[in-house]
């Protein structure tokens, strides 16, 4: 079975959860930064 994956659109990273993606979307949107406390729950390879 797959596993839905969400990626933010700017940073392309990747993450289970569709609230997480969204946050790291409108963070790297407005910031043009990558926060820590949000990327810490991207998917790891």
């Amino acid at each position: 079975m797959r596993e839905t994956l969400y990626v933010c659109s700017e940073c392309k990273m990747g993450f289970k959860d569709k609230k997480w993606a969204d946050k790291c979307q409108k963070w790297c949107s407005e910031y043009h930064t990558c926060n820590l406390e949000i990327i810490k729950h991207a998917v790891k390879d």
